[in-house]
Order: C-alpha cells, then sequence, then structure tokens
C-alpha cells in the first residue's frame, strides 16, 4: 500500500491526516509506504524572522515530524529545481508538470489533497486552493506518458501504465463555511502522535499562527499545553461538521478526480474508519452513479 499527503504548506499534512496515516501505519507495518510532498517554499509565513530563516526554520520542523511519523518527506521541485513560491502559487504548466511526475513516480494507492471550494463565500488560503485545483487538473494526466515530456524528457517510443491513484480531500481549516466530508476516521488512538508531529512545527504554532490571528491559538508554552489546544481545535471541528463525539476523528471526501473506489474498499484500506459517523448511503449512491452502474 502506497499513500501520498499533497499540501501547500509545511504543516498543514499535521493537521488533516496524520493521524490516519499513523494508523495506517501501525496496521500494515513495513507494508505502507506512506510520503508527503509540500508544494511551496515556506518562505513567506512569519512576522519576525526573514524569509530565509524562515523556509529553513520549516523544512527541519517538517523533517523532524516525518522522523517521528515514519513518512517520506518530498519538498515538491519545479522543473527548473526551484520550490514555488509560498502565498502566490499559482496553476502553471510548471506546476502541474510537477505534480505529475511527484505523482507518477510514486504511483499510490490514494492520494490525499486539499479540496476545490464549493461556493464564492467560503474563505480560502490561496496556497491550498491552487494546490486542489492542480491536482484535479492534473488527475487524467497521470496515465498519459506524454502529458509534460517537454518538462521531462522520456523516450517517446516507450510507454508503460501508470496507477491512477483514489483520491481524497481533505478537510481545510481555511475554508470557512463550505467544509463537508464522506468519511470519518477515528484517530483518538494516533492523539499522542499528532501532538508529537504538530509539535515539531515551533515556527508555527508558538510563533506565527499566535501572531496571524484566525486560529484561536495562544502560543502554547509546553507539549501538554499544545495537547489542550490541539484537543479543542478537534472539538470545534467535530461541532462544525456535526459529528457528535469528544473523540479526534480525520475526514475525506471522495472525489471522482482519479479511480472511483467501492464502499468496500475505502472500508478495508482506511485504518478505524467510523462508519457510523461516515456518510455511507449517500456517498455508494454517488459512487454508482460515477461508476455508471
Amino acid at each position: 500500500m502506497k499513500i501520498l499527503c499533497l499540501h501547500a504548506h509545511f504543516d498543514d499534512f499535521e493537521f488533516v491526516a496524520a493521524g490516519t496515516f499513523e494508523l495506517w501505519r501501525r496496521k500494515l507495518g513495513r507494508d505502507l509506504r506512506a510520503r508527503v510532498i509540500v508544494c511551496t517554499d515556506g518562505r513567506g509565513g512569519h512576522h519576525f524572522r526573514t524569509r530565509e530563516e524562515t523556509g529553513r526554520m520549516r523544512l527541519l520542523e517538517q523533517e523532524a515530524s516525518a522522523r517521528i511519523g515514519g513518512y517520506e518527506f518530498e519538498a515538491l521541485r519545479l522543473p527548473d529545481g526551484s520550490m514555488p513560491r509560498e502565498a502566490c502559487l499559482q496553476i502553471t504548466p510548471p506546476l502541474l508538470a510537477a505534480l505529475w511526475k511527484a505523482i507518477r513516480d510514486f504511483e499510490p494507492d490514494y492520494l490525499f489533497c486539499p479540496p476545490v471550494p464549493s461556493g464564492p463565500l467560503a474563505g480560502i488560503h490561496v496556497d491550498h486552493v491552487a494546490v486542489a485545483q492542480a491536482v484535479r487538473q492534473v488527475a487524467y494526466m497521470i496515465n498519459v506518458p506524454h502529458a509534460f515530456t517537454p518538462e521531462y524528457p522520456a523516450d517517446e517510443t516507450r510507454s508503460t501504465p501508470c496507477k491512477v491513484p483514489v483520491i481524497l480531500n481533505v478537510y481545510d481549516g481555511y475554508m470557512f463555511g463550505a467544509n463537508s466530508y464522506d468519511l470519518a476516521v477515528d484517530v483518538e488512538a494516533a492523539f499522542a502522535s499528532i501532538c508529537e508531529m504538530s509539535w515539531c512545527h515551533q515556527s508555527q504554532i508558538t510563533e506565527w499562527l499566535p501572531w496571524v490571528g484566525r486560529h484561536n491559538l495562544q502560543p502554547p508554552r509546553s507539549p501538554a499545553d499544545w495537547a489542550k489546544t490541539l484537543r479543542q481545535r478537534f472539538d470545534r471541528k467535530n461541532r462544525e461538521l456535526g459529528i457528535r463525539s469528544t473523540r479526534a476523528f480525520e475526514v475525506f471526501s471522495v472525489t471522482a478526480w482519479g479511480e472511483i473506489p467501492r464502499w468496500e474498499q475505502l472500508a478495508a484500506d482506511l485504518p478505524a474508519m467510523a462508519p457510523e459517523h461516515s456518510n455511507r448511503d449517500q456517498l455508494e449512491r454517488r459512487l454508482t452513479a460515477w461508476r455508471g452502474e
């Protein structure tokens, strides 16, 4: 099993899918390869550190989280070798090409990425939306071997099929008023691991996020203090989504961008899925319609 999370920023993964990845790792052990790819350079999100220092720190913080979580980490590189600039990510041929190559090189079974906003009143982060739209646009091209050979030259007379993953949207804390979900994964058993991985991002959770606002964060003083704050975030998300539980959940929506799964496949593959908090009937009707059955 190979799973991939594509997201805009250093620390995004920890707030949307780290628990699910951790439970998957515990379930499958060496039979799982997990990878996280960050699609911006991380230099823009700070108020007193320089851009260069911020980018360097955020890279080191994500690498520390990866060591704890046992997942592979990559910083997305455009065809010219540069990283996309944070805070102004746009859908360009180089970005589409880089995502196409990253997905084809790994060939995940499941790909996790941000959602596309469903309405003009939803709050957004420009980088999250760009990643979501770029994955959606490049999804069909995953098994099109000549799509980006101008950027990544290859022998165009010799092609092999490339696996197309099931593509799931994660929860997006910036998309106020427009989040929905199909699947709920009970990550309570991984809560301590989520705390440990996210605590690695000190430049964010103790400096930037409390300063920038909109997150209702006081600077945490210790891992125990941060665990209380993170619990409040999970509780707030449950209330927003109508999940009547005090346990920690990560939620996902199934798209038709890639391979269209069946409910039975999702239930068997995803660890600790909570059917009582998932929207099975609605999802099955949608999946059936997408398959033309």
